[in-house]
């Protein structure tokens, strides 16, 4: 298992942006992240305790380790600031590749999701031979559902999970290629 240290793995870089391995370095940037109600609102998820359990989490991540790819911490070139994270996650029970993006309230609307979740696209389609990448949103959750039909994602069923609506949505590799790649 690959150490995490302070500094991590460049994954990719677009005109604004750094995606990176998880490392101990994120980690009062993921704190900080993870304790704001409003970002958390639409994932299920809770905040964590204090440093010691993002510590826990960075540690035990294995998405690197099992399928090459995974989230990615995102981060501001001009500033070298943590934003959130972005990037792909395999379901260890569908084998499904889903993309998931999370920024600090203070990033939103300023193109910062779409131009992660972008790129996090075509690492998966073009670098690590994803033939299909699904998306998750709460029904409520109308920022995430148009950023996700911007990337140019169909929707393909709902469900229920923990009491809560959700739709999930799909696009496929010769579609991106067709028409959203980078080239």
């Amino acid at each position: 298992m690959e150490a995490k240290t302070e500094e991590s793995k460049i994954e990719t870089e677009t005109e604004r942006l750094v995606l990176r391995r998880f490392s101990l370095g994120d980690v009062a940037g993921f704190f900080d992240l993870n304790l704001d109600p409003q970002v958390l609102k639409y994932t299920g998820d809770k905040p964590f305790k204090n440093h010691i359990e993002v510590c826990r989490f960075i540690r035990n991540y294995e998405q690197y380790e099992k399928f090459g790819f995974g989230r990615w911490s995102v981060y501001l070139k001009s500033s070298n600031e943590y934003i959130g994270f972005c990037g792909l996650r395999r379901s260890t029970e569908t084998g499904e590749v889903d993309i998931g993006f999370r920024l600090m309230q203070r990033f939103w609307h300023r193109g910062y999701a779409f131009e992660s979740a972008k790129a996090a696209l075509e690492l998966a389609f073009n670098r690590y031979g994803v033939d299909r990448v699904i998306a998750r949103a709460m029904k409520d959750n109308q920022a995430s559902h148009l950023l996700i039909q911007k990337l140019g994602m169909q929707l393909d069923s709902s469900f229920t999970e923990s009491g809560e609506e959700w739709l999930k949505y799909e696009l496929h590799k010769d579609v991106w290629l067709r028409n959203y790649s980078l080239k």
